[in-house]
């Protein structure tokens, strides 16, 4: 594990393509974080076919970068803005927003990097650490262990995405049944081509990651009115704190590290939760919780060392298992795939080369964001200024441009826009779309694990219960889903009784 931790430094640190790509992926990261409407994942699934032709540790390194500057990012129209940037910021903005209105937006930025940064190294390093024992776990897992660990990657994710666990459900759903046209995985046998050679080769990942994401943010923007967006003025000197205004917050610093870390773990999740939980419990275990929202610096380090700290969580699953923690790393995951790479236990056996080269990559891309975010602050504050109508042509030619590249096809192109379209709608009806990704990509393991599993079995199904691991997953499966039910059902009831109580 050493040899190729220092040999992956060395890949990444003696390149000099690979070095540029990290640089330029954090900036992009930073860019899309900041930018109100354009989302991290939007940035991925745009950036994604750009690495189509790179050599795999570079293309991939770029794209771990644009993942740390765009979880990082969304704390400056945070604080500026009282907007966040990303989902992932939006504890963020409780105390950001009043510390920036009472002449501290300076102190508030250079704290909220600050803490972005640790929260990173804690999650990254845990990552690099963590990721190689567990994949020498699941190499134990057989088909029915995958199918099952799969199933119940789906149906967390689904049941903890939005208020209603059907909405969820239906979501990855529907991604699976898109995921089946084309060939059969095992047989190669046609499925809803409807005699058209262009759906024989199905949906390409990439055109179905761009045009749910970035293409349905274009429609949702260029569909809202917009109003003119006005940023607060601050000064920085430094790193913009001292010592002192860390005084009685390392442990909260720490804590919310670990929280973002353990929660970005578990499939579905994120950040875009894990900030708001460890905000909670900062507060809860505070001697001043009075205080929170009123624009102190604990919240802001709650915040932005959890959601930061995620990222380091939601890779381990992914590296190890093959499943998204989240709906950026589900791109990543179609990064591997898009160069020829299947995550998983193998990955570190087969591909442990360009998996160490990532995790250099990862530590550089933390080094960058720091000096980014402190160095040049003004000129991403500038980017929120740009006008929509200059921003939303561009990223329609990117992504057409990325979606043709792909296979020559003018048929890719027009997927853009039916998958736009489809997340449109989902938009309008709340349908999440994170389970519809997830489903999209994770129905061929589901699927492929389920043959080959009645192929060993003999066609016996029951054999998934008599195994200790695949019957413990069927077990939290159905656990999982009884917990969303009952939570959900109570937080339904409790805003009945709001509502009541409002009216009256």
């Amino acid at each position: 594990m050493l040899e190729l931790l220092v040999s992956g430094f060395a890949a990444i640190f003696t390149d000099p393509l690979a070095i540029s790509m990290v640089f330029l992926g954090v900036m992009v990261g930073i860019i899309f974080g900041a930018l109100p409407g354009l989302t991290t994942v939007a940035g991925l699934s745009m950036f994604l076919p750009v690495t189509y032709v790179m050599v795999s540790h570079v293309g991939l390194s770029m794209l771990t970068a644009i993942y740390i500057g765009g979880t990082s990012g969304g704390l400056i129209s945070a604080i500026l803005l009282n907007m966040p940037g990303t989902p992932a910021s939006i504890a963020t903005t409780f105390d950001g927003a009043p510390m920036a209105k009472k002449g501290e937006a300076g102190k508030a930025l250079g704290i909220a990097v600050f803490a972005s940064l640790v929260g990173t190294l804690v999650g990254v390093g845990v990552m690099i650490f963590a990721s190689p024992v567990l994949a020498r776990l699941t190499l134990k897992f057989g088909p029915w262990e995958y199918f099952t660990v799969t199933f119940f990657a789906l149906t967390l994710i689904a049941s903890l995405t939005g208020k209603s666990v059907i909405k969820g459900l239906l979501s990855a759903l529907f991604g699976m049944m898109f995921a089946t046209i084309g060939l059969s995985p095992v047989d190669g046998t046609p499925r809803y081509t409807f005699g058209s050679l262009q759906l024989t080769s199905g949906f390409h990942l990439l055109v179905v990651l761009v045009g749910l994401y970035a293409i349905r943010e274009v429609l949702l923007t260029a569909s809202s009115k917009q109003e003119p967006i006005k940023v607060l003025k601050y000064k920085m000197k430094g790193l913009g704190f001292g010592l002192h205004d860390m005084a009685g917050n390392w442990i909260n610093l720490i804590r919310s590290s670990l929280v973002g870390l353990g929660i970005g773990i578990l499939p579905g999740i994120g950040g875009s939760t894990s900030n708001i939980i460890a905000y909670s419990v900062a507060k809860n275990s505070s001697k001043h919780p009075e205080k929170y929202g009123t624009g102190i610096p604990d919240g802001i380090i709650a915040s932005e060392a959890s959601n930061n700290g995620s990222i380091g969580g939601a890779m381990i699953p992914l590296l190890t298992l093959g499943i998204p923690g989240d709906g950026a790393t589900a791109i990543l995951l179609g990064g591997f795939m898009l160069h020829g790479m299947q995550p998983g236990p193998l990955l570190f056996q087969q591909n442990g080369d360009v998996v160490y080269s990532i995790f250099a990559a990862m530590v550089l891309g933390i080094i960058f964001m720091a000096v980014l975010m402190w160095s040049g602050m003004r000129m991403f504050v500038q980017v929120l200024k740009v006008p929509n109508h200059i921003l939303i042509p561009l990223i329609v030619v990117l992504c057409s441009i990325g979606a043709y590249a792909l296979g020559n096809r003018v048929f890719d192109m027009w997927g853009l826009l039916l998958f736009g379209f489809v997340g449109l709608m989902m938009a309008k009806f709340k349908i999440p779309a994170p389970p519809f990704i997830l489903g999209f990509i994770l129905e061929y393991q589901l699927e492929l694990n389920l043959r080959r599993g009645l192929e060993y079995s003999n066609g016996n199904f029951w054999d998934v219960f008599t195994r200790p691991i695949s019957g413990t997953f069927l077990a939290l499966t159905i656990l999982s889903m009884v917990v969303t039910i009952i939570n959900n059902h109570k937080a339904s009831v409790r805003e009945l009784k709001e509502k009541k109580e409002g009216t009256a």
